[in-house]
């Protein structure tokens, strides 16, 4: 049985593995060269909140530590071996509600290949099983036709619109609500669109 954490998930000649140390220079090249494609919609620090890590090597260290919590668990997204972005389930709540939310960020080179929809299928696969979750969540800018696009393709359904939801570029930012239970899924999201995508990617 896969383990819960650190992991390896492969599907496609997409690969999920803990974002490391070792990745500083191709994530700093990537955020750099995508840097005008992801401002609209990266998360910011709005007035009065925590102070961001300052360097990658201290991003990561703050990851590592929150995963061994069991609260966050950061994934790097690669393509055939390059490091092509970043997803990350966090905000995971165990007791009685079982649930995360999983937010991620891509190359634009990756952009339009099925990447990030495969990547997010593994991931709510992976929180399903060894991580024994029962609902993830994933919020999205009304603006974000990408990102809408990924919750489309798995077909995870909207719940919800919540105004002001998360501080992003600056501001408090409206977002558009998706939320999928493992009920909704008994035979997991990666079978799902692999039987929709049908051969290759």
């Amino acid at each position: 049985m896969t383990k819960p954490w650190p992991v390896r998930l492969t599907s496609r000649g997409v690969t999920l593995r803990p974002l490391s140390y070792a990745d500083a220079g191709p994530w700093r090249s990537a955020r750099s060269r995508n840097a005008a494609w992801l401002v609209p919609w990266d998360a910011t620090v709005p007035p009065g909140g925590d102070a961001r890590p300052t360097s990658y090597r201290a991003l990561v260290r703050r990851l590592h530590s929150q995963a061994r919590q069991g609260t966050t668990y950061p994934f790097a997204v690669e393509v055939d071996g390059s490091f092509a972005g970043q997803l990350t389930v966090n905000n995971v709540v165990r007791g009685s509600a079982l649930f995360a939310s999983i937010g991620y960020w891509l190359d634009r080179d990756f952009a339009g290949r099925g990447v990030m929809p495969r990547a997010v299928a593994m991931a709510v696969d992976h929180c399903f099983g060894p991580l024994g979750l029962h609902r993830i969540e994933i919020a999205i800018r009304p603006e974000n036709s990408n990102s809408l696009r990924v919750v489309e393709k798995l077909g995870i359904p909207e719940y919800g619109y919540a105004p002001r939801y998360l501080h992003i570029d600056g501001a408090w930012r409206d977002h558009r609500l998706y939320a999928i239970t493992a009920e909704e899924c008994p035979g997991g999201l990666l079978a799902r669109l692999d039987a929709a995508a049908g051969p290759g990617m």
